[in-house]
């Protein structure tokens, strides 16, 4: 945060030079004393300079809920105007003597006859300040003014502390002159000290007597001829010996030479925190951080009467004794400085490096303690005050590079500051340290509300009385009470060591114990709940207790406690204490003995004679045996179990009686442990005995973790971006009540919402919640209301910040590590929760590899990092190059040279993530990330969006390229011409980091693309020659492909896709950059990519999320279109991608209508308009088959040549595809027009295209949409015309995709015409191809042939290892519509697969149940028609004819709305089968709901089913014998049906498994015949290869 604006800092200073900054030259050219305590003294001039308007600024902040962002503001207000006033007193000759608060103090040491020179240069440089920086407006309205003070002559100072901490000190009377000539000051005025008027050349001044001997106002110098200031500027510097002697830097002390004395001595003037981070060479903006601290500030006031000499030596004892108690808690003692009355120390608790657990107790208690030595042992002292606060301040540097402090700012300084004025005398707090200490409240005293200057509202104050031993023990209670609502999770192993513990006590009647131990937050005390609860619900007596860090020191407090409950005296009035305790000892205890107990239980029993002649060992030998006499009593008659709470807080002596009792009474303990703290030697003696047993609690799995946060939020689902609470339950629950207070969640009722389908995408939250599984499992009942949640459109989780408790908690595990630990944990908290330790590097300035990875290393070691691969070691070969790249002063040349280390990432990201780390601590990167002042934040992510930029594309694998296809191509005539200016809009500051002028983030230009072919031309025309035309040949060249191992030409040897990687690493991390460094344009172009990234790896959630985000950038649409204008400035070609990537993300969430109007309006952006009514799908048809005929005569465009036009056709074919798509769920005749129309436009657009990987996949795209619609002949003309057309698809990605999806439909082909064998081995070689190309959505499709094909061959054992691939494959997704596929399979292998089982028939229920109306499902008719027709079969063959009405009458309703697709046809015939059932069982009288039907009537369906799919002959001969059978039922020629109860005995069920289902050697007519020859050819192979292909 320290600026200096003409002045920047070398990258490398010298740790001298970097220690001098922060010091004064009084002591940096200070010479060499025999004692370094001596009391110094010479003639000077001071400046003081006050900044009015700060506090009552700070207050303003204070009322705001918003304290990080208003600190942030704060302390860049008050470092930006400070800034300049140091430069400007440094430019005048001055020393900074120290910045204390909104105080800067000047000196001018010289001679005492060079005094009045330097008196008029000072009133000179005072008039020059307040001329120029007298009034600063903020935008919060209250503005900032200065009162300058001057004063002059004899100055003493002294260093005080010991030989590791020194401070310095200057006073005197001239001291408390300038600080009575500021108080005297009104703002913007000038005032000067009387003994510095009377020795200033008075004629020379303007003034206005304010007070005699004391004061007067400057009004202005008398300057007649412009006095020839200069000659008196350059006079005045001679007697400034150390004025810089160069224009490039302010102060000489930063030129010195090294010199180790100088630097050993500097070094005791600088906290210890701050040492270390530059000896690790931190930059000096990494050093500044936001952060909740406890501040101490201690007023010594002396007598007037006392010496000069002596008040040091009594600052010297108290600052001796202050610092070594507030270092032993924890603290530091910052800065001693002078007051008018006395001396104040300032201590802060909490600072970087230094924070602790407990921090606010350890403060109260040295304060007290301090408070108690100042009193007593200091003689001088008048009035000893200490003052507590604690809150979030700025901890940084303030002031210029050439001299700066480290300093706390905030509201809470100003209060601790106002606080010492309103109650002296006392040591007080306010209530947020009152209530963060934790200590007992018998320790306070509320003190009266007062006025405070500047401070609206200060809030409750509290007067701390010490840690007092009060007349009353501890509460029976633990921390966390059992939840009623829900059960605990996940802790059976747990609970089974406290039931092993019963029964060791029960059996062996000996002691037992057992002693949890895990992190804050894991679940110690809910544990404890529960088995509070059990035991007393098994007759056990439970006496629990939660302990205290201050309780340890308290001697045997928790045995006194324990007892107390026992006695049952803990929660009964004082008066009536020693009643109830005399009735509880009467029969256990001799009377005489009774008074032991008087001091323990605070009662008053007569003192007996026996035991006044105990002394006090035997004394307490007596009550600990009396105490073990009433324990085996009580144990005779209940069982008795100890719980106590947090028991490493537990006092040694407690801890030795424990012991004891353990060995001698049959009693049950059970405790918690918090790993971190160090156990007392007794209690190290307990946990060795052989009757405690040691259970560590492990973190809750991910899925337990998830029911938690749905059991908080009372919902059934939560968004995946809310998963982050990484099996901690006391994160989970804070984060849930966190989210719920800041309102930034929404909920959707479940059933109320499920049917509706939305119109607006700005509303489709729960919708995408939906589409997604459940986090738990739905409760059956009916009339239970189901909720999901999702996050507000207008909230960026990224930016919403982590409740103060958890961050507290994440930053004490921060400031565990070292200096160069902590600033790699803060520098890869801006990077992301995953990073490369590259981009890592980029960001530590003067780091090399070694050093780098060595402390990876040691971070990995403490689980903080992970690994992101298999193996969590490091790679023992680096292999990436260290980067050369610095942030400091780099130009843009250097920049430019170093551009080949995000090149070497990208090639390192298509290798595994050898060098690629996480976050292995809960919450810990977004604690180091809002630990940046935001400048510094802004800065970095500058850097990172700069390197990362050349890596948004592609992976190495896949040749480069943008995942919107021609990206950067279609944009660059409206981004180009932006030339350079700065990153981003924000103010510069000076700081270091913001100095450097770079090139604006530009998006990728085509001058960046990349080679999109890697083949050479002669390797393609080689194989253009092999140019295949049939079937059998392209196969046949198929399995040459795939059976070559040389790593040159076999096309899946190469790398696998690593496009995942980049989107995690790279795109996903850049939209965060762009949109923290305020460029949104660029966060716009990034956010589309990650969206079409997500979609490419089926990932349609992620897809969402992004494009919301996006949408947010926009902004809310308007209802009128000529009054829509966007936030962001973006191309026409950009806004139809964003429209097409939202109708894709909308029809896989089965947003059928809004998907439609997305794909129409891209289209229409993207001049490609497509009609509405049906005399426009006529006419337009027409017009693409007249353009088709002509376009056929003319050369294709060169794609080189217009890359702009290749990305407009590209989203033009997607847009057509999803139309015809879209339209093909519908089955009516104007929905075929419409898809017609669709198919013929995307053929059309695809041969434009010239790209012959998108003519093939559109050909199969035809093929697929042909067959759907049962037209035979141009079914199998499109696959043979995708089959010629892939000659020219090996050398690319996209080309290896093609053929994918060719091998799937000619596998589906084959399926559908009934040549099952053919169909599974290319199938698998499908499959093969999808899992190198990552592409889950083409492999669970392939997957879904592949199990049909084995099914209707009777290959079970085939089916089941199918199913399992397709389940890891789609539940890693939550893919509603593909689990209805799995659990659609399942049920068919259930219904007739002789006993195979892949999933229990009620999973597959519960699943159809709670998702049968989402929107998803609604859309499709072929799945849902299969899946109701099956449940129906199912509950006919247990007879609940019920619930097979109730799903048949659901199958009746969708058959209509299905198509010949292979689902489609699989649905009719199980819904024939039903229908066939049905009829069978109508004399039977067991259906009440559905009309009877006569066999006529079921024929009309048979009749359907065949004039509908004729392009699935595969299962025309099983329909045929079903048809036969309902003939026979007709003509009453069979009576089987009728005198069969069950279905599987029907003559339905011996045709499938009594007969052949096919005929190997059927022939079909026609146009099946060359199929039919191929097949046979391949069917010929022994089937021991198919079991090959599985393995």
């Amino acid at each position: 945060m320290a600026t200096g604006k003409g002045v920047a800092a070398p990258p490398l200073w010298p740790v001298e030079a970097r220690l001098a900054a922060l010091l004064p030259d009084l002591l940096v050219f200070r010479k060499p004393r025999g004692s370094e305590h001596e009391l110094a003294t010479a003639q000077g001039v001071l400046l003081g300079v006050h900044v009015t308007g700060f506090t009552a600024l700070m207050d303003r902040f204070s009322l705001s809920c918003k304290s990080e962002h208003d600190m942030d503001t704060l302390a860049h207000i008050f470092s930006y105007y400070i800034s300049d006033i140091v430069e400007h007193v440094l430019c005048f000759g001055g020393d900074i003597l120290n910045i204390t608060g909104n105080v800067l103090l000047a000196l001018w040491t010289v001679e005492q006859n060079q005094l009045s020179d330097i008196i008029t240069l000072v009133a000179k440089c005072s008039l020059e300040i307040q001329e120029k920086f007298g009034i600063y407006h903020t935008r919060e309205g209250q503005d900032l003014q200065l009162k300058i003070g001057l004063s002059a002559g004899r100055i003493s100072q002294v260093i005080v502390g010991d030989e590791q901490r020194q401070y310095l000190l200057v006073t005197g009377r001239d001291v408390d002159g300038v600080q009575l000539a500021q108080r005297l000051a009104q703002a913007n005025e000038i005032v000067l000290s009387w003994n510095c008027w009377k020795l200033c050349e008075q004629y020379m001044f303007e003034v206005e007597i304010m007070r005699e001997d004391e004061a007067v106002k400057l009004r202005d110098m008398r300057i007649i001829d412009p006095f020839d200031f200069d000659e008196h500027f350059y006079k005045c510097l001679d007697y400034l010996p150390h004025y810089r002697t160069s224009a490039d830097i302010l102060r000489t002390a930063l030129e010195l030479d090294p010199d180790s004395a100088l630097e050993q001595t500097l070094r005791k003037h600088i906290m210890k925190n701050l040492l270390k981070k530059i000896d690790e060479g931190q930059p000096m903006e990494y050093i500044s951080e936001f952060r909740t601290v406890t501040m101490v500030l201690v007023s010594l006031e002396f007598h007037k009467t006392a010496w000069m000499l002596h008040l040091c030596h009594l600052i010297q004892e108290a600052a001796l004794y202050i610092s070594t108690v507030i270092e032993k808690g924890g603290g530091q003692l910052s800065r001693i400085f002078m007051s008018e009355t006395g001396c104040m120390f300032l201590c802060v608790f909490g600072l970087p490096g230094d924070k602790k657990p407990d921090e606010c107790a350890h403060a109260l208690e040295s304060s007290f303690s301090i408070f108690s030595f100042c009193w007593e042992n200091l003689a001088e002292t008048k009035l000893v005050s200490i003052s507590i606060t604690s809150g979030p301040v700025f901890c940084g540097m303030v002031g210029a590079v050439a001299r700066h402090e480290y300093t706390v700012i905030g509201p809470k300084v100003s209060l601790v500051a106002r606080m010492i004025t309103a109650y002296p005398g006392l040591v007080s707090c306010d209530e947020v340290t009152y209530l963060r200490s934790m200590l007992p409240a018998y320790n306070f005293k509320k003190l009266p509300e007062k006025m405070m200057k500047n401070i609206s509202n200060p809030g409750k104050m509290y007067e701390y009385l010490g840690h007092r031993r009060c007349i009353m023990f501890g509460k029976r209670h633990l921390a966390r009470e059992r939840n009623k609502n829900h059960s605990l999770l996940d802790r059976e192993k747990e609970l089974e060591a406290f039931r092993m513990a019963q029964q060791g006590s029960l059996h062996q009647k000996k002691g037992q114990a057992v002693l949890y131990e895990g992190e804050k937050g894991c679940g110690k005390s809910q544990l404890l709940a529960e088995i509070n609860f059990l035991a007393q619900k098994e007759g056990h007596r439970v006496l629990p207790l939660k302990l205290k860090e201050a309780d340890s020191k308290q001697c045997f407090y928790a045995i006194q406690t324990l007892m107390a409950i026992f006695f049952e005296i803990d929660m009964c009035p004082a008066y009536y204490r020693q009643e109830r305790l005399h009735k509880q000892l009467h029969g256990m205890v001799e009377e005489p003995l009774h008074c032991l107990f008087n001091d323990l239980f605070f009662v008053k029993f007569p003192l007996s004679f026996k035991v006044s002649h105990m002394d006090d060992l035997t004394r307490q030998k007596k009550v600990k045996a009396c105490f073990f006499q009433v324990l085996q009593k009580a144990m005779r008659e209940t069982p008795l179990i100890f719980l106590i709470d947090e028991a490493q807080y537990m006092d040694a002596a407690s801890w030795e009686f424990l012991g004891t009792l353990l060995s001698s009474v049959p009693i049950i303990m059970v405790m918690t442990l918090t790993p971190t703290f160090t156990l007392c030697g007794w209690a190290q003696h307990f946990l060795q005995s052989p009757q405690a047993i040691f259970v560590p609690i492990s973190k809750l799995a991910t899925t337990s973790l998830l029911r938690m946060a749905c059991w908080e939020l009372g919902v059934v689902s939560i968004p995946q971006e809310l998963q982050m609470c990484f099996g901690n339950p006391l994160y989970c629950e804070v984060l849930c009540q966190d989210l719920l207070s800041k309102n930034i969640l929404l909920f959707h009722d479940l059933q109320k919402e499920e049917e509706e389908e939305n119109s607006k995408w700005e509303t489709l939250s729960a919708n995408a919640m939906k589409s997604t599984m459940y986090s738990i499992s739905p409760a059956s009942s009916e009339d239970q209301e189901l909720y999901v949640c999702t996050v507000k459109d207008d909230v960026n989780l990224d930016t919403v910040l982590l409740p103060p408790l958890l961050k507290e908690i994440a930053v004490n595990q921060l400031d565990q590590l070292s200096p160069g630990e902590q600033l790699l944990v803060k520098c890869a908290a801006v990077i992301g929760h995953s990073f490369h330790i590259d981009l890592l590097q980029h960001l530590l300035p003067g780091w090399g590899k070694n050093k780098l990875l060595q402390v990876l290393r040691a971070l990995v070691d403490i689980h903080v990092l992970r690994w992101c691969s298999k193996s969590q070691d490091l790679p023992a070969e680096p292999i990436l190059m260290p980067s050369s790249i610095e942030i400091i002063e780099q130009t843009k040349e250097e920049r430019k040279s170093d551009a080949g280390s995000p090149l070497r990432l990208q090639e390192e990201l298509s290798l595994p993530q050898t060098e690629v780390l996480e976050f292995g601590v809960p919450l810990l990167q977004e604690a180091a990330w809002e630990l940046w002042p935001k400048a510094q934040q802004t800065a970095l992510h500058l850097e990172c969006a700069w390197f990362l930029r050349d890596l948004a594309c592609r992976c190495g694998s896949c040749h480069g390229g943008d995942f919107v296809p021609f990206h950067r191509f279609a944009i660059c005539s409206t981004k180009s011409s932006s030339g350079t200016s700065r990153f981003c809009s924000y103010k510069d500051t000076g700081s270091i980091l913001t100095q450097v002028i770079t090139d604006k983030l530009q998006l990728p230009s085509p001058q960046d693309s990349f080679q999109f072919q890697t083949k050479s031309p002669r390797s393609q025309e080689a194989f253009t020659r092999e140019h295949c035309r049939t079937e059998e040949e392209f196969l046949d060249q198929l399995n040459r492909k795939l059976a070559q191992t040389s790593p040159e030409k076999d096309m899946l040897t190469t790398k696998p896709c690593h496009c995942k990687e980049v989107l995690k690493l790279v795109l996903s991390p850049l939209t965060q950059h762009c949109l923290v460094i305020g460029e949104t344009t660029c966060a716009f172009y990034y956010l589309l990519e990650a969206a079409a990234a997500s979609l490419d790896l089926s990932d349609n959630y992620m897809a969402f999320l992004y494009l919301r985000k996006a949408s947010s950038l926009l902004g809310q649409p308007s209802a009128f279109s000529f009054f829509k204008k966007h936030k962001v400035k973006i191309c026409q070609f950009e806004e139809a991608t964003f429209c097409c990537l939202r109708s894709e993300v909308c029809f896989n969430m089965g947003q059928i209508t809004l998907a439609k109007n997305l794909a129409r309006q891209a289209l229409r952006l993207l001049k490609r308009n497509f009609p509405w009514t049906w005399f426009g799908v006529i006419f337009q048809t027409f017009l693409e088959k007249c353009w088709r005929s002509c376009s056929l005569s003319q050369p294709p465009d060169n794609p080189s040549e217009n890359k702009k036009k290749l990305a407009i056709l590209q989203q033009q074919v997607q847009c057509l595809s999803l139309l015809w798509q879209l339209y093909n769920l519908e089955a009516t005749a104007s929905s075929r027009r419409f898809a017609y129309l669709a198919t013929v436009m995307q053929e059309n657009s695809a041969k434009e295209s010239a790209s012959e990987a998108q003519v093939v996949s559109t050909y199969v795209a035809l093929s697929q949409f042909s067959q759907n619609m049962g037209d035979k002949e141009k079914w199998l003309h499109c696959e043979q015309m995708a089959i010629q057309k892939n000659s020219l698809c090996w050398f690319s990605r996209e080309g290896l995709l093609a053929t994918a999806q060719l091998m799937q439909a000619l596998a589906y082909t084959k399926l559908c015409l009934g040549h099952l064998d053919f169909s599974i081995r290319l199938g698998f070689q499908a499959r093969e191809i999808c899992r190198h190309l990552k592409k889950p959505a083409l492999e669970n499709l392939v997957l879904s042939v592949l199990f049909r094909s084995a099914f209707l061959k009777k290959k079970f054992d085939l089916c089941v290892h199918v199913l399992e691939s397709q389940w890891a494959l789609i539940s890693q997704g939550h893919d509603v519509l593909g689990l209805a596929c799995f659990y659609s399979a399942c049920l068919d292998l259930l219904l007739y697969g002789k006993g195979w089982l892949c999933r229990p028939f009620g999973e597959c229920l519960h699943f159809i149940q709670h998702y049968e109306h989402s929107c998803i499902l609604n859309s499709q008719s072929n799945v849902m028609l299969g899946v109701h027709s099956s449940l129906a079969m199912w509950f006919a063959q247990d007879s609940q004819w019920k619930l097979f009405e109730h799903h048949f009458s659901k199958a009746r309703q969708l058959v209509k709305r299905t198509n010949a697709s292979l689902f489609g046809s699989h649905g009719f015939v199980r819904f024939l089968e039903c229908h066939v059932l049905m009829l069978q069982k109508i004399p039977q009288g067991v259906f009440t709901h559905t009309p009877s039907e006569t066999p006529r009537q079921t024929l009309k369906y048979f009749k359907e089913f065949f004039s509908r799919c004729v392009t699935c002959p595969v299962y025309h001969q099983w329909v045929s014998e079903l048809k036969a059978s309902v003939m026979r039922y007709g003509k009453r020629e069979s009576m089987s049906l009728t005198n069969i109860i069950r279905p599987f005995d029907t003559c339905l069920t011996r045709i499938w498994i009594e007969g052949e289902f096919l005929e190997e050697n059927n022939s079909f007519e026609g146009n099946l015949q060359r199929f039919v020859r191929v097949a046979d050819v391949k069917e010929n192979k022994d089937e021991e290869e198919i079991q090959e292909c599985i393995c």
